[in-house]
């Protein structure tokens, strides 16, 4: 219950990024996150190091969980909805409740959202 509490007020709080920032990303993720959990995305490290590769210096945003299973070879800055301990102790993922604090200085040209 408290988990799904949390993520109603990231939700309003990507909403109200979105109006103050006239950024539509953050309505994006809004909208992903307020569909049924079973549409979240749940990755791996290793598959992010993939992905890391392809965008390389972009920030890749999880709407989902990141998980520690492998290692990012590659320097890449992940923002994720939750991730594990062990993800997060690697020091490159971020939450994204963290991170939307600074929006306003963040250029969407630089952002990639994992599917």
């Amino acid at each position: 219950m408290a988990k799904r509490l949390e993520l109603e007020l990231l939700i309003a709080s990507l909403e109200k990024t979105t109006r103050k920032t006239k950024k539509p990303i953050w309505a994006d993720l809004a909208e992903r996150l307020g569909k049924p959990s079973r549409h979240n995305v749940v990755i791996n490290l290793y598959e992010l190091d993939k992905l890391a590769k392809q965008f390389a210096g972009k920030t890749l945003i999880v709407p989902g969980k990141v998980l520690a299973t492998g290692e990012l070879s590659e320097k890449a800055k992940i923002v994720a909805v939750e991730a594990s301990e062990k993800a997060i102790a690697t020091g490159k993922v971020v939450l994204l409740k963290d991170f939307i604090e600074g929006a306003e200085k963040v250029k969407v040209s630089d952002l990639v959202i994992v599917k």
